[in-house]
């Protein structure tokens, strides 16, 4: 048979595979979420999240030297209080869990770059993401303390905070806050389109978040809907987010894509808990291989467009980026 195109002459061997890669991974782009919570000289394995645990803020060294071992330089930290009340104060108290855990990370760990999640559902009694008006979460009353926490995390010692509350007009309310108090170059990621979605399960356990009433979708996004994630990474841009994020990843990457197209910022996408623990379970009964699913999911993920990634399989693909079974 007379062919002159034949791809398969770039698929004959590994070194030629590596040079004409499309798609590369770095530990570089990712980033591993991270539970603490308060008391002492605790660490407690998270059921739904097989391998994964909380920590007090004075056992946390064990696994940031984990990570940095496995070469991960980015951490973004989830915090859990034992006092909840309605306004969810401890989110920006200035000894609150997560405030004493970035004094703790900058101080003994300066090469680490260290993230917070800016929020109210661990922190409020009721586990909604707001303040409430009634059994409505009350946007505008919200902004003011989603700034009064970034702020809180910015001067414990935050490089970067993330805002995830899917409020209308937080990034802006936040850019101001900060800006006003002199940390003009403190980045934002926003939680840009972030849909009201299933795979949040296993999180919710995690830090204890789940809404004592109704749901989230008065806030968080429609998992039918397109166009919306696009207004709403665009208004954050207009708002001054640095960083936009897709969440979560997995079912999605149609969205980061999309967004990755429309705006020349970086895009960060978040493989969140029920992905993780939906892989735990199967590759547990052995109908899959965990490593070639974890890596495989971290690839497309990169190839729909993603700059960053945040996954709770940060280790694992960082050492397999180091083996060469990923890159």
């Amino acid at each position: 048979m007379d062919m002159i195109i034949r791809p398969r002459r770039l698929r004959t061997d590994e070194r030629i595979r590596s040079m004409v890669r499309e798609t590369r991974v770095s530990a570089d782009g990712l980033i591993y979420p991270m539970f603490i919570m308060d008391g002492e000289n605790a660490v407690e394995e998270i059921d739904a999240m097989p391998g994964q645990n909380r920590y007090t803020v004075d056992r946390m060294d064990e696994e940031l030297e984990r990570l940095l071992d496995a070469g991960v330089k980015n951490v973004m930290l989830f915090g859990i209080p034992d006092e909840k009340d309605e306004c969810g104060s401890q989110a920006y108290a200035e000894n609150g869990i997560v405030q004493r855990g970035l004094r703790r990370a900058k101080e003994r760990f300066p090469e680490l770059y260290l993230i917070t999640d800016v929020c109210m559902c661990e922190y409020t009694s009721h586990g909604h993401c707001g303040v409430l008006d009634g059994h409505y979460v009350d946007n505008d009353k919200t902004l003011d303390l989603l700034a009064k926490t970034a702020l809180s995390h910015v001067e414990a010692g935050a490089d970067m905070v993330a805002p995830s509350d899917m409020m209308d007009g937080r990034v802006a309310a936040i850019r101001e806050l900060l800006d006003e108090n002199g940390h003009v170059t403190t980045p934002i990621m926003s939680y840009a389109v972030k849909y009201a979605s299933g795979f949040y399960g296993p999180f919710r356990e995690a830090a204890g978040s789940a809404p004592a009433f109704g749901d989230r979708k008065s806030y968080q996004m429609d998992v039918h809907n397109r166009r919306e994630g696009l207004k709403e990474a665009m208004l954050d841009v207009e708002e001054g987010a640095d960083i936009i994020m897709v969440k979560p990843a997995m079912s999605f990457l149609d969205i980061v894509r999309e967004v990755k197209d429309a705006t020349d910022l970086p895009v960060a996408a978040y493989s969140v808990s029920g992905e993780y623990a939906m892989v735990k379970a199967a590759a547990e009964k052995g109908w899959i291989d965990e490593e070639k699913i974890m890596c495989e999911m971290a690839v497309s993920a990169f190839r729909a467009g993603v700059d960053i990634y945040l996954t709770y399989y940060a280790k694992e693909l960082a050492r397999c980026i180091k083996e060469g079974k990923i890159g």
